[in-house]
């Protein structure tokens, strides 16, 4: 599977430039080749841009949504929505299973190349320091796996990277690549590079990291999206400014490293 993870420039609050900057990304990666298209979190509305959040949030079978399955759908190339303000109670009256009947949430969407929904992924851990996520977003209870062109795939978002514990949960579950949609800010570019190398090294699994690029007032993200292979090799990386990382993810490379070092079945 070619994955191409998208480091997209987000405007804070510009929802519909957002959107056709991301349409346009994602038919560009898919013309070059990519089998799954990754978008950065909260690329629609941009993550620090809280006050602009209710007016962003739509159900997950809403029209904005719609047009990122029909680009899907349209282009043969599976796409991470990841990740948009859900109105949970818009998306339980679509009758999809949220978390809670009302408030906000944190959401990733994985569509097929069909443009059929696959996954949904509710932020689980959300990040307080500096910022009013915790204060109006309602967290996940689920970290699902699915199947997509042969490869078992994963997805958390930014802060979820400091919780190995859930990580290590998907590899229960099979996971042979986890994609991880961020808005991972300015000065921590070193947490940033050293957890998501560091959960692919313990779980001997593919991850991609796909941040955003772009300024909101005194917050700046740090870009530097990056895929590491299952030792934990980058195979692909970018700076600070917008750029697409591509990888191949090979499900054989994951099961060979795993069958040569055996450390997930030394654990006790």
């Amino acid at each position: 599977m070619r994955l191409a993870g998208v480091q997209l420039a987000v405007e804070g609050g510009e929802i519909e430039a957002n959107v056709e900057r991301a349409l346009d990304r994602v038919r560009a990666a898919a013309a070059a080749g990519a089998d799954l298209v990754v978008l950065p979190e909260l690329f629609d509305v941009g993550y620090f841009a809280f006050d602009a959040y209710g007016r962003a949030a739509e159900s997950l079978a809403g029209d904005r949504l719609s047009r990122f399955a029909a680009a899907a759908d349209d282009n043969d190339v599976a796409v991470l929505a990841g990740t948009v303000v859900e109105d949970l109670s818009a998306s339980a009256a679509d009758g999809l299973d949220v978390p809670a009947e009302s408030g906000l949430a944190n959401a990733a969407v994985l569509f097929d190349a069909d443009g059929e929904r696959r996954l949904v992924y509710r932020k689980r851990h959300l990040f307080g320091y500096g910022s009013e996520e915790t204060d109006r977003m309602v967290p996940g209870e689920r970290t699902p796996v699915v199947d997509l062109g042969g490869v078992r795939v994963g997805v958390t978002t930014c802060y979820d990277l400091r919780f190995p514990e859930q990580f290590r949960g998907m590899v229960e579950a099979g996971v042979e690549c986890v994609v991880v949609p961020s808005a991972w800010p300015y000065p921590r570019i070193e947490h940033w590079r050293t957890l998501g190398r560091a959960r692919a090294i313990e779980n001997l699994t593919y991850v991609a990291a796909v941040n955003g690029s772009g300024r909101f007032g005194d917050d700046a993200l740090c870009g530097r999206s990056a895929v590491y292979d299952p030792w934990g090799t980058t195979l692909a990386s970018v700076g600070d400014e917008p750029g697409v990382v591509t990888a191949t993810v090979d499900p054989e490379r994951v099961a060979a490293v795993r069958e040569e070092f055996p450390a997930l079945r030394d654990r006790r």
